[in-house]
């Protein structure tokens, strides 16, 4: 406790300042569309002029507000406001009005754009130095407000009462997916998204515009960078590493970044109550290409290619559970092995045309192809006991066997999908007003087979399904009836799906009195169809999503605040794994999940002894429809594909953060939600992710005698999840909950040389950034548990709740290089 003080203290109250460095660069156009020359471009204490070309470039150092100023004799001066971020590269091309009457300052404030907007800005930078079980931006997303999870090595979260695929992530506005088959967060390996190829994170947990696609809790929208220069940078520690190289031809019309990425989790693995042989190989393999030929043309390519496979054979397991006075163990000894496969393979090709400043086009044509297999025999037998609370010298061991039992679990599951898109886009800028359409199809073909089976013993006697209507009173009545597994699932589907959707919105800067306004509104369409193999071809279905967004920054004096309104009808046309129910049969009828989602913000910057801080609140609400209720069993989740349910959420954010450290961002965060569903009117009950209360902790500092080393801790508190009960039983007769999720992973950093640190030693010469870290996972080793393994005492006919534990404290070691 004394320790999570000081943390604390040391967020509030640190102040230290560091200089990091980013770029702008662009042209400066007249309104005939040609360059002007010896414009005068400043922006903090650096300035420049333009050349020939319009072309200016400046150096300046990170900030939430950096203010351009453009001035030119005879024309009319431009200032603009920016935030930028350590290392990033930003492109503003201006374009100047030469009227000869004397004209107003135009101020154009970006920031207050995104304020507007509702977005929250993640800084890749943050993303790379905050230590985690599973790095990345999912990492970054569990200490916001209203992002929940509680497995450390999934790169799934939810968002407001969502679950993991009403979320959409996008890199370079193009589409990206999650494997299908993938049980347990151990197996997933590689989040799609390359952190060393990021340039800049937006996320929105609610109320976005219709530009968006059609989901309905989040939008992750991660752009990834165009390089300047030739260079590179290494990753490497004990859970993998990875390597990127970037590529630019002296006129900057090519440019390439191309990454590798291998990851092995045995470490973490290793750290849970399972002794196993465990083989992970993880790898990745993505590139960026870009082509701009002239200031009207952009060409791109993004290809990427990961292959996980996963083997998995588990020994021994020994849990302890239950309290000082009633102690138990159970040992599970088993035979088997699981091995799974998953191969992606992803293309997208993207072309800009921008005739000018005001008017864009894009088109955009993505494959996504996954060839995905599960395979698994096992057998686990177990044995649990009481444990001698005795001080002698039988302490902690079993005194006597409570209950016996066996479990063999079968499986033979293969995935098959190949999904194909193009899309248009336009954006059109009219003095205030701005104007953003776009159309879609997309292509979807599944081939899908599910054999999955499980025998439960418990001392020598089969137990039938619950479900199932003979009745069983083993040991006491011979059982009469078949024998059966205790679970079956078979079914092979081959499934296509086609849509097509699109979007308009209009979005206005203005102003009421003196008081600056933003508003959009917009809408979304979307047309599908399914066909699956062996059932009636389903009726086309078509919906309309209406959204909207009013924001007002009011003239107050010394008082710097947004407010914002925002809602829609959200819509989620069903994917395959929402066809298909929990017995693996097709419903090709499934309606589109709707969602009345209303949020009311209020975003406050202010300072504290000149350190600038905001806080961020919101309120929301969502009432949802033709809910399609699921389970929910560590990352898997099957959906009952019936639409015979109605839903709510309600709500409340709260998000500080501050620049503790000169252009390093820390925050802390809170959240408060209530769900509950009701299925066939039998009254409402919690959902599945009903996680009332939540605390996250983002928070980076440095040590005042050593500034060389840095301090990063990243810490996130989850009130208990619904999942403590079967996965199989009726959830209006158990509503049991998991214990309460807490973890904190910390890391440090001893920089060696970076644009702050810089170094004149001959061996650090050829690098820009280099750097070595050591991370605690797990800091204060807290036993959190995803879900429940059930075990029957045939003796006393008790069901005894077994934890499935995630990892525990873990040390990793860390090298970051770049040249």
């Amino acid at each position: 406790m004394n320790k999570s003080i000081y943390v604390f203290s040391a967020f509030i109250i640190s102040a230290f300042g560091f200089a990091q460095t980013a770029q702008i660069k662009g042209v400066v156009l007249n309104e005939q569309d040609s360059p002007v020359q010896n414009v005068l471009v400043q922006a903090q204490d650096r300035q420049v002029y333009t050349n020939a070309n319009g072309f200016y470039f400046l150096e300046v150092s990170p900030s939430d507000q950096i203010t351009i100023k453009f001035q030119a004799d005879a024309y009319q001066t431009v200032t603009y406001t920016e935030s930028l971020k350590e290392n990033q590269s930003f492109e503003l091309n201006i374009r100047l009005s030469d009227h000869s009457e004397e004209l107003k300052e135009l101020v154009i404030d970006k920031n207050l754009q995104q304020r507007f907007e509702g977005t929250t800005i993640i800084s890749p930078d943050v993303i790379r130095r905050i230590p985690g079980a599973n790095a990345g931006v999912e990492n970054i997303l569990k200490t916001l407000p209203g992002v929940y999870s509680n497995n450390e090595l999934s790169s799934g979260y939810n968002v407001r009462g969502g679950n993991f695929d009403e979320n959409m992530v996008y890199v370079n506005e193009i589409e990206v997916y999650r494997p299908f088959l993938i049980r347990s967060g151990q197996q997933e390996g590689l989040s799609f998204t390359n952190n060393s190829m990021t340039e800049k994170v937006d996320f929105s947990s609610g109320g976005f515009q219709a530009k968006y696609g059609d989901k309905m809790s989040s939008v992750l929208d991660i752009t990834y960078r165009k390089p300047k220069q030739f260079g590179g940078q290494l990753d490497a520690s004990i859970l993998g590493g990875g390597v990127t190289v970037d590529l630019a031809s002296k006129d900057q019309k090519w440019t390439a970044i191309t990454g590798f990425r291998y990851r092995n989790n045995a470490l973490l693995v290793n750290s849970q109550d399972v002794e196993v042989d465990y083989k992970p190989r993880y790898l990745d393999a993505q590139s960026l290409i870009t082509f701009q030929p002239s200031a009207k043309w952009e060409w791109s390519l993004l290809l990427n290619a990961s292959s996980n496979v996963y083997e998995y054979t588990p020994l021994v397991k020994r849990t302890k559970f239950g309290t000082i006075g009633d102690s138990k163990e159970m040992s599970v000894y088993y035979e088997g092995s699981e091995i799974d496969k998953y191969q992606t393979y992803f293309g997208a090709f993207k072309g800009i045309f921008k005739p000018n400043l005001e008017n864009s086009y894009k088109i955009i044509a993505s494959a996504y192809h996954t060839k995905e297999e599960e395979y698994y025999d096992i057998l686990g037998q177990y044995n649990l006991g009481n444990v001698s609370g005795d001080l002698g010298g039988n302490a902690g061991e079993v005194e006597y066997t409570v209950g016996l039992g066996s479990q063999l679990n079968h499986g033979r599951n293969n995935y098959d999908a190949l999904i194909v898109s193009a899309e248009v886009k336009g954006q059109h800028k009219l003095d205030e007003n701005e104007i953003e359409w776009g159309v879609r199809y997309v292509s979807e073909d599944i081939r899908d087979r599910l054999v999955e089976w499980e025998v439960v013993d418990s001392a020598g006697f089969s137990l039938a399904h619950p479900y199932f209507s003979t009745p069983n009173n083993q040991p006491y009545e011979p059982y009469q009836g078949e024998l059966l597994p205790y679970q079956n699932v078979r079914a092979t589907n081959f499934v296509k799906i086609n849509r097509l959707n699109g979007f308009a919105q209009w979005s206005r800067r203005g102003a009421i009195g003196e008081h600056e306004t933003f508003v959009n509104v917009g809408a979304r369409a979307h047309y599908w169809n399914v066909g699956a193999e062996g059932y009636e071809t389903s009726n086309a279905q078509f919906i309309i999503s209406p959204r909207a967004q009013f924001a007002i920054k009011p003239n107050w004096e010394n008082t710097d605040m947004v407010f914002r309104l925002s809602g829609g009808l959200y819509h989620q046309p069903p994917s395959y794994r929402e066809l298909r129910a929990m017995d693996g049969s097709i419903n090709p009828n499934v309606k589109a999940q709707q969602s009345i989602h209303i949020a009311l913000s209020n975003d406050y910057s202010f300072k504290i002894k000149n350190t600038p801080f905001k806080l961020f609140t919101e309120l929301y609400y969502k009432d949802l429809s033709n809910v399609n209720t699921y389970t929910l069993e560590n990352v898997r989740i099957r959906y009952r594909a019936d639409n015979n349910a109605e839903a709510y959420v309600y709500g409340a954010d709260m998000r500080m953060n501050g620049e503790i450290v000169p252009g390093i961002e820390s925050w802390f965060s809170v959240g408060y939600l209530k769900t509950e569903e009701n299925y066939n009117n039998k009254g409402f009950i919690a959902r599945p992710t009903d996680q009332r209360l939540k605390l996250g902790l983002m928070f980076q500092d440095y040590m005042p005698t050593i500034p060389n080393l840095k301090l990063y801790l990243n810490l996130v508190y989850n009130t208990p999840l619904p999942g403590g009960s079967p996965s199989y039983v009726d959830p209006y007769q158990y509503q049991l909950r998991l214990k309460n999720y807490m973890r904190a992973d910390a890391g440090f950093s001893y920089i060696f040389k970076d644009q702050t640190f810089k170094s004149e030693k001959r061996w650090l010469k050829p690098f820009e950034e280099m750097s070595v870290g050591f991370e605690i996972y797990n800091l204060f080793n807290n036993e959190n548990a995803i879900t429940n393994t059930w075990v029957r005492d045939v003796y006393e006919k008790k069901m005894y709740a077994i934890p499935n534990r995630m990892t525990m404290r873990t040390f990793n070691l860390k090298l970051n290089m770049r040249w």
